[in-house]
């Protein structure tokens, strides 16, 4: 059963985390987390923590925001969230794997979080390559960001949780939204991180590898961009057309276009959505 946090906040759509019984709940048995942090406002978790990592911080740190001034996204998009009215957390891990096995590190991420917006709230979620998790209808829930940085690799997630409609841009959501009714972000909190323990810890005794250590079959499950037709924008502007057909043993996103085969990292493209349909 989902745990459910002590709060003292009026309103229990946006409860305050109570970061100190978090951490206990959290860390207690755990192999992988060692602390976790709740702030009321920061600049970037990302960002905070990357720096800690130059400081020698340990594996399985965590930190999460109340509210977030300069979140960034993939590609340093903007990513904002009224407060208290989602999960913005970040952690840093140092995988003994290949360096280009570390691309399956947002992939990962986003098995683990979809399976708990699955398990808590009960919303039905679909992973977008390289890192959007999305509702049934398609509109976003969720972006992911890993960063590498001083020895680490830093995971960050928004997720929308009790944002209503009119603070959302046309193609978000949140899990209130979809759910119909409030949820409570620490449980969903506590079934992603420890879900996420649990992957990551099959993944790295795989050295990285997504086949024996049955990631890419889960991730494959969840995806809803393998197997469709898909336009690629790449950072030029330029376009690529193709189905995409699967993902590689790197993480990257292989589609077959009528000029060839082309494997795309994520750092490779903009954006990917589906063809326009005619009229």
């Amino acid at each position: 059963m989902p745990e459910t946090l002590p709060s003292t906040s009026a309103d229990p759509s946006r409860a305050p985390l109570d970061g100190r019984s978090l951490a206990a709940a959290l860390t207690a048995g755990s192999a992988l987390w060692r602390s976790l942090e709740v702030v009321p406002e920061i600049g970037s978790t990302n960002a905070a923590l990357l720096a800690a990592a130059a400081e020698d911080a340990p594996e399985g740190t965590v930190l999460a925001a109340e509210h977030q001034a300069a979140g960034r996204g993939r590609l340093d998009r903007v990513w904002t969230s009224p407060p208290g009215a989602g999960l913005t957390v970040s952690f840093l891990l140092r995988p003994d794997v290949p360096s280009a096995r570390r691309g399956w590190l947002p992939l990962l991420t986003g098995v683990a979080l979809a399976e708990a917006v699955g398990e808590v709230p009960g919303v039905r979620a679909s992973l977008k390559w390289p890192n959007d998790l999305l509702a049934a209808g398609g509109a976003k829930l969720a972006g992911i960001l890993a960063e590498v940085g001083n020895g680490a690799v830093v995971v960050g997630v928004g997720l929308n949780v009790s944002t209503r409609a009119d603070e959302l841009p046309e193609t978000g959501t949140s899990l209130a939204l979809e759910a119909g009714r409030p949820v409570d972000r620490a449980a969903v909190l506590l079934q992603f991180l420890r879900g996420f323990e649990r992957r990551y810890h099959l993944w790295a005794q795989a050295l990285g590898d997504p086949v024996s250590s049955g990631l890419a079959r889960d991730y494959l499950a969840w995806c809803s961009t393998v197997g469709v037709d898909v336009v690629v924008t790449l950072p030029d502007g330029s376009t690529l057309e193709g189905v995409a057909e699967s993902v590689d043993w790197d993480g990257r996103l292989v589609v077959r276009t009528a000029q060839g085969v082309a494997e795309l990292a994520s750092g490779d493209v903009r954006h990917v959505r589906a063809p326009a349909r005619e009229a």
